[in-house]
Order: C-alpha cells, then structure tokens, then sequence
C-alpha cells in the first residue's frame, strides 16, 4: 500500500505550508516508515558501559527484529540478528559476558564473531556447511555514550553520518557522562507531532511556564544542517523576583541550553549539568513511545542534583505530552489540512518537514 498524496514543501520557510494532516494519520504510511525509514537510519540500542570489554555483550530489540551486540576478543564491537540459524532459537538473552554464545532451543554454539563453532546432532545431514551459518550481521557504531545499529548493510558509516555533530556537542563529554535513569513515556498521538514539538521553542511561554523561566526566549535560535538541527538558548542570570522557583536560580548568565535533533528520530537535551537522551519510537499510527534517559558526570550521581532535574523534566514531558496529543486529534478535523511556517520560530520544523517529504518521495 502506498501514501498517494502529492504535497511539497517550499525550501523556503517563509513560502512554505506544512507537511499536509494526512501524513500524520494515514495507517499506511506507518509500515513503510519501519520498512525505509527507521530500519536505514542510525539507532540508539544500547550504551557503549554495556560492552566495554571484550565478551560483553547485550540483546535489544530495534523495531521488532531482535538483536546480540557483543564486544570481539579483538575490541570490535560488532552486531548481529539475534537468531540462530537452525531453527530461530535464541543464540543470546539478557546481557553479560561470554566466550562464546550457545542457543537456547537446540545448543548450537556461535562465537563472539558471529561464525558458527558447533551444531550438535547434524551427523549425517547432508550439504551442510558450518561456514554457511553463522548469525547474520548488522551494521552497529559507537559515538559518546550511545551504541548504535542500522539494518541496512550498506549504510553510511555512523560518524560520517553525524556530519558536524560530533564536534557541535564535543564540549559536553557525552563519553563520559553515566546514566542515571530512564523513563518510558506513552503518548496517543503520531511520532512526527512529537517531533514537530521537540523543534521549536516558539510555544514555550503557552506551554512550559516553569522552563520559560529559566531561557531567554528572545534570544532562542535555531540552526539547521544536513541531518540534523541544534536550538539554543542563554540561561537566565538571577533576576529581582526573588520569591519565583527557578532550576538554575544560580546561573551566571553565560550558560546556555542546546537542543539536538537528529533524523530522523532522536534528541539530546544539554544543559550545563547534565545530558537527556530522547528517543521516538512509532507504536501505532496514533501512539507513540519517548525513551528518556537522564545523564550526569560520575561525580554528580551520589548528589541530589539529579533527582531534582528529573522532576523538572518529567513535568515538561507532560506537558509535551497533553499538546501533543490534542495537536493528534485537531489533525483529524475536517477544518484542518495544512498549516503555515513562523519564519522566525520554526526553521527546524520546517527542516524535518523537507526532509521527511523527500524521504517520502524517494520511497514511492
């Protein structure tokens, strides 16, 4: 099945409508974004503190194929489908460290490489060949905390994919810093309104009175590149009223928020004191899932610094999540098709809408 709507959008903001309601709510379009977008694109799976050694490993499971990612004798990290090769078995379960990995179902055994070592009980089996059924690859990578995989084999590398990322975020040692906690959030509505959300800070001071305190929404700006789009704000330095709650009550005035979006689903939240990782996942065409995890340097986990960010952040989830889902629902009334851009307020979410639509064109 297939989308058929012909839409475009403009290269440039200020003449260009957005991506029309159908987009958000056609059921067809949900299997072809599994099968073309998400399944060849970058995903975050896992941490790299879960396979730091050699034969750690752990199993994960990317949009319903499951997944081994283990640590070679030789330091490579390296992925593969979850599956044995016999009978679809599990070759591994849960995480840990092995010297090697035996199925679950019938003992065939496979190494950290993947090749398969030994299958029991196939005396007599003819035209079988062990170097002909090891666990079939993915492509995996590793950048600051995060290990990350791609079904499609003939993907671009992950840095090289990152473009300038990798130097824009490098001041704040993603590599170093150690999850704290993490949080499932369940929303009815489709991935894309949340992601539409996340890129723009123009409803800030409807939406997040509490986070609008602490940024300086006069001098909130957006910049785009190629797969990605970086938003930043200063942090407020301490004003008069004395009396108003504030996060960073004790800001110098030269600190800043970034936000991080990168295509076609994934987040990170800097602030000067801790990290959020932000991942969307569809579940239904109306519902989807943000994985939150929350990331401080070592020295910050035994404080009460974290818990107090997580409360703070919780509450502009929620919010995030209630005009989310009732943006889901006005997309299905009769009044609505498409909208128009704030030139000044939604550079990036016109950028994912380029983007998405040109992913949706080359799909056809």
């Amino acid at each position: 099945m297939t989308f058929k709507q012909k839409f475009e959008i403009d290269p440039a903001v200020g003449r260009s409508w957005t991506l029309p309601a159908d987009v958000y709510l056609d059921p067809e379009l949900l299997a072809r974004e599994k099968a073309s977008l998400f399944r060849k694109t970058w995903q975050i799976v896992g941490r790299r503190d879960q396979v730091a050694n050699a034969g750690d490993y752990f199993t994960t499971e990317l949009l319903g194929e499951p997944l081994l990612i283990v640590r070679g004798t030789d330091g490579t990290l390296r992925g593969f489908y979850n599956v044995c090769r016999h009978r679809a078995g599990p070759p591994a379960e849960g995480c840990g460290s092995r010297k090697v990995f035996r199925c679950g179902y019938h003992g065939w055994i496979y190494g950290l490489d993947g090749r398969l070592l030994n299958a029991p009980e196939m005396e007599g089996t003819e035209n079988f060949d062990h170097s002909q059924f090891g666990l079939q690859p993915i492509v995996v990578g590793e950048w600051g905390a995060w290990v990350f995989a791609n079904l499609d084999l003939q993907a671009e590398p992950l840095l090289a994919s990152l473009r300038q990322l990798p130097e824009q975020a490098d001041k704040f040692q993603l590599d170093k810093l150690k999850l704290f906690e993490h949080r499932d959030y369940i929303m009815e509505c489709n991935w894309k309104v949340y992601i539409d959300n996340f890129l723009e800070g123009y409803h800030l001071p409807s939406v997040h009175p509490s986070l609008n305190r602490e940024l300086d929404y006069g001098q909130y700006v957006t910049e785009t590149f190629d797969f990605h789009s970086r938003q930043s704000s200063p942090i407020r330095a301490p004003e008069n009223e004395k009396n108003v709650p504030r996060r960073y009550a004790l800001a110098s005035g030269d600190q800043a928020a970034e936000y991080f979006w990168i295509f076609p689903n994934w987040m990170l939240n800097c602030y000067p004191d801790n990290v959020s990782l932000n991942i969307v996942l569809p579940v239904t065409t109306e519902r989807c899932m943000a994985i939150f995890e929350w990331y401080f340097p070592q020295e910050a986990l035994d404080t009460g610094a974290p818990a107090t960010t997580i409360r703070f952040s919780d509450e502009i989830q929620i919010e995030d999540g209630h005009i989310c889902e009732v943006v889901h629902r006005n997309l299905k009334s009769r009044s609505y098709n498409r909208g128009r851009f704030s030139a000044r307020q939604e550079k990036g979410v016109h950028h994912f809408h380029r983007l998405y639509a040109e992913w949706l064109e080359k799909s056809s």
